[in-house]
Order: C-alpha cells, then sequence, then structure tokens
C-alpha cells in the first residue's frame, strides 16, 4: 500500500512540475511577444512612430527599435531579454533593430504552437539552431557581392536604413555624407577597426536638415572669447590643447589670507599680474595664437587679467573646452593635450590653415579648416526646425553609419523589401522535406515564423498583405531571389532594381541573435526570486 502511494506522489510531483514549466513558459513567451508587438507597427518605410515621454518630462519622436525599447520601463524578466537583443544587433549591424524583436516575437509565436502539440523545449531549441545554419547558407547564395568604390551601390545601401526613419525624405542628402564620413575614417585593410566615435555630429538649430554639412576639419560648439577685444578669425594658426588654468594659483586645502595694509595688498595683486604675465608670455614665445582651454572645476580656467594680456598678443581664447571632448580635438588636431606650462613646447602645438568664429543659425561656433597632418576625424553640423528632428536625424545618421562600417566588414548586399527573410523561408521549407520527425515540423515552423518581416512590412503600407505575401512567396518558389515588397507602387518589384538594398551582415546578425534569445526564453523552465 505504501508503495502504491509513493508512486501516486511521485507521478503527482512530476505532473506538478510539467505544469509549473509550462506555465513558466507561457509566461515568458506572452511577455516577450508583448514586447514585439510593441514595436511591430514601427518597421519598414511606412512604418508608424512612438512618442516616448520621459519622466522628466522631455518628449522623445522615433521609430527606431532600440531607442524605444531603451526608453521603455519593463519588468518581466523575459521581456527584458528582447531589449537587450534590440541592444545586442544596435551594437552588431546598427540597423535592424525593429526587425530582430519582430522575428523574435515571430518566432516565440511559433515554439508555443510546437510546445502545444508535445514537442520537447529541446528538441525545438536544436532544430531551430539547424535552421538558422541553414539560413545563413541561403542569404550568402542570395547576396550579391560589392565594390566599396562603386559609392552609388553603397549610397543605396545607407538610403534604404534612412527610408524608414522620421527623416526619410532627406535620405538623397543624409546618405552621401553619411558613406563620406565613414569612407574617411575607415582603413579598408583594416575593416574591423571602423570607430564611429570619430564621427562627431553637432546639432543647431534653425534652418532645415537640408542644410546639414560635412565639414573638412574640427568643429567646436564652444564660441571665442571676445570679453577682453579678441581676435575671432586667425590664419597660418598653431594650435595648442591645455588642461591648466590661466589664472591666479589657489592653495591645496582651504584657507583665509588676512591682508591688514594696502602695501600688501599691491604685492599681493604685483604678484599675481607678473604671473600670469610669465605664463601668457611662454605661451607667446611658443608660437600659439589659438587656445584651447579645458573646462576646470577646481578653479577658473581663465581670469580676466590672462585674456587681457592674452588680446593684446593676438592670441585667440576658446574656453570650456569639455573632458569628453579631448580626446577627438586631439585627435582631430594631431595634436597632444598639454597639461603644465613647463610642457608647453612649440612640438606639441598643431598647424591649422584658419581658425575663425562662424555664426550658424542663432549661435556662434568655431571652425578649424586646412588641418596639417593625416586626421582620422569628421565633423558634421546637423541643422532642424527643432529639437527633435535634430536628435531624430543624430540616430538615423548613426544607422547609415552602422551600415556602411557593416558593409566594410561584409562585403555583400542583399535584396531588401522582405526578400531576403522571403527566401529563407521558402530555402527552409525545402530543407524541412528532406528531414524526418519532429526536427522536419520545427524547421518548417522556423520557416513559416519568418514571413513575419513581409506580413507586417504590407500591413504597416496598408497593402492586401495576404495577397502580397502570397505572391511574393510564389515568385521565390520561382527562383526570383530579389523578388520583394515595393510599399510605394503597392506590388512585388525587383530590389535590386528599385535600389532597396541591405548589407547581409544586417540580416545574418539579426537571424543569429534572435534564434539565440528565443532558444535561451525556450529553455527557462522555472523563475527563483532571490532577495
Amino acid at each position: 500500500m505504501d508503495s502504491q502511494n509513493n508512486k501516486k506522489n511521485n507521478r503527482d510531483s512530476a505532473s506538478h512540475d510539467r505544469q509549473k514549466a509550462k506555465d513558466v513558459r507561457l509566461s515568458n513567451i506572452s511577455a516577450s511577444k508583448a514586447v514585439a508587438d510593441a514595436v511591430r507597427t514601427s518597421l519598414g518605410p511606412r512604418g508608424l512612430d512612438k512618442m516616448v515621454q520621459e519622466e522628466a518630462g522631455d518628449v522623445l519622436i522615433s521609430n527606431d527599435g532600440a531607442t524605444i525599447l531603451s526608453k521603455m520601463r519593463v519588468e518581466h524578466p523575459a521581456a527584458k531579454m528582447l531589449v537587450d537583443l534590440s541592444k545586442a544587433q544596435d551594437i552588431e549591424a546598427g540597423d535592424g533593430t525593429t526587425t530582430v524583436v519582430v522575428i523574435a516575437g515571430s518566432l516565440l509565436s511559433a515554439c508555443l504552437t510546437l510546445l502545444g502539440k508535445g514537442i520537447h523545449p529541446s528538441l525545438i531549441s536544436d532544430a531551430f539552431q539547424y535552421a538558422v545554419e541553414k539560413a545563413e547558407e541561403i542569404l550568402e547564395k542570395a547576396a550579391q557581392p560589392i565594390d566599396l568604390n562603386d559609392r552609388t551601390a553603397v549610397i543605396q545601401a545607407a538610403a534604404t536604413a534612412l527610408s524608414s526613419k522620421v527623416v526619410s525624405q532627406h535620405a538623397t542628402l543624409l546618405a552621401p555624407i553619411a558613406v563620406d564620413a565613414v569612407t574617411r575614417i575607415a582603413n579598408l585593410e583594416e575593416p574591423d577597426t571602423i570607430d564611429l566615435r570619430n564621427i562627431r555630429v553637432l546639432k543647431k538649430l534653425g534652418g532645415t536638415l537640408d542644410d546639414t554639412e560635412l565639414f573638412e576639419g574640427l568643429v567646436l560648439n564652444q564660441h571665442v572669447n571676445k570679453s577682453a577685444g579678441g581676435v575671432t578669425k586667425v590664419a597660418g594658426a598653431k594650435v595648442a590643447l591645455i588642461q591648466f588654468c590661466l589664472s591666479a594659483p589657489k592653495t591645496d586645502i582651504e584657507n583665509n589670507i588676512i591682508v591688514q595694509d594696502y602695501s600688501a595688498m599691491d604685492r599681493v595683486l604685483r604678484e599675481e599680474r607678473q604671473y600670469i604675465l610669465n605664463l601668457c608670455k611662454k605661451i607667446k614665445n611658443t608660437g600659439c595664437n589659438v587656445l584651447l582651454i579645458q573646462k576646470s572645476i577646481l578653479r577658473d580656467a581663465t581670469s580676466d587679467l590672462s585674456l587681457h594680456y592674452l588680446a593684446k598678443m593676438k592670441i585667440m581664447v576658446v574656453q570650456d573646452i569639455e573632458r569628453e571632448e579631448i580626446e577627438f580635438i586631439a585627435k582631430s588636431l594631431q595634436c597632444v593635450p598639454i597639461a603644465g606650462i613647463d610642457s608647453f613646447v612649440p612640438e606639441k602645438l598643431a598647424k591649422v590653415d584658419l581658425v575663425e568664429e562662424v555664426t550658424v543659425g542663432t549661435e556662434k561656433m568655431v571652425k578649424m579648416s586646412g588641418i596639417q597632418g593625416k586626421h582620422k576625424t569628421v565633423s558634421i553640423i546637423a541643422r532642424g526646425s527643432n529639437k527633435l528632428m535634430l536628435d531624430e536625424a543624430e540616430r538615423s545618421l548613426h544607422d547609415a553609419f552602422c551600415v556602411v562600417r557593416s558593409l566594410f566588414r561584409r562585403r555583400f548586399l542583399i535584396a531588401g523589401g522582405g526578400a531576403a527573410e522571403t527566401e529563407v523561408a521558402v530555402g527552409l521549407n525545402k530543407v524541412a522535406k528532406t528531414m524526418e520527425g519532429a526536427s522536419a515540423f520545427c524547421v518548417r515552423a522556423f520557416a513559416d515564423a519568418l514571413e513575419v518581416i513581409p506580413y507586417t512590412l504590407a500591413e504597416n503600407a496598408g497593402l492586401p498583405s495576404i495577397e502580397i505575401v502570397t505572391e511574393l512567396r510564389n515568385r521565390h518558389v520561382q527562383g526570383d531571389t530579389n523578388a520583394g515588397i515595393n510599399v510605394k507602387k503597392g506590388n512585388i518589384s525587383n530590389m535590386f532594381e528599385e535600389s532597396v538594398v541591405m548589407p547581409l551582415l544586417v540580416t545574418v546578425s539579426a537571424l543569429r541573435l534572435a534564434t539565440e534569445c528565443v532558444r535561451m526564453i525556450l529553455k527557462i523552465d522555472d523563475i527563483v526570486m532571490t532577495r
């Protein structure tokens, strides 16, 4: 009797564990799908934008998946994995941040169906891994090699990335700017070393995005200090970037100096004047005529007296250089920041043909053109009618930079407009027919899940999604690899002929990362809370 009771208890316990694991998976998948559904309407050139209101009251308008998800307050641990997924895609490829989340959501829906049919999570996970490896092979066959010297083809890829953004109507201007910027900082022999921090976007209110320009040289947000009548334009400049203060020194500890008579006061002022004059003379003797001064939190970076002497010596002064800007400025000017007056030597000066203060919109900024020596940095001055548009332009340009960088890293283009995903879906369905058992079922489900991209593109463009996707699938079955959805004409077109192309790396990365995330969520059978 005891033996029967023990067996019954073991069966009940195992049944409870299975039900608990099922409930945890259902909870995880439902929460993750909710995140994917939140950004699904933002996919594609006709996707809608999201307005995000932050706690401080600031408003953000964007349809960039990574930006929207990073601002969302997500509590569920599995749903947070999709937020991290979009960040990972942003780091790896820069574009496709909405696509990767939508694919992950669709794969999770497929998982629910497969789990409901009694297929074990581990079996589904292994089949999905096999499917994504086959998908990469299919994409590589469909991709076309690109010559990076073919500027038009690279611009087309950047324009496709911009076509889904708020600033899409300005893609013809911004895409060439993005291509030129990345090309100037890139080393073709070492494509993995492209550092997008060498591209600086300065946002200036006023004008429209059509006034955005790529500047050959260095642009500073700060303005020239003219309080003592300093110069605002210097030709044949010798520029110094200093990290020390041109003002009277302070003691290391807080103390007071009590001056009891006028003669002592005069002596203090005389010593201060002499100290500052000596600093200015040493600077002048090196041949320096433009001075960039780092912002100081210890004491004033300059004093009225030092500005007076520097103005008399015809030395231009630009102060309040932020600590974060020092590295970029030093790299741009090919000079070394100077930490003290003792190390202020002519060898540390940068040579620039022209330094001048210009007015952009309602603000002033300093432009340095004709920097001598090889400098691997680029400045872009973005213009716009409001702060929201400027912020979105900066994000959109970053995506375009990343797309061009992806082409440098993996020199293949693939058709956009849902063509790549449909080609993979058709190819994987053929693979599934050669397989047996539950694995074939899982691979077929993976293939069908990828059709969410063309479905969503058609839905967001207001097209009859079932008819469009059915026709698209038929075209790919007949061997038309580059057929995709033309959202402007509302039909199926050859995407290469329509110049709707994207880097192979973006699509491959999206499939890999989405599959990896789904496999991880699928294998979770319990949530353990800790204090």
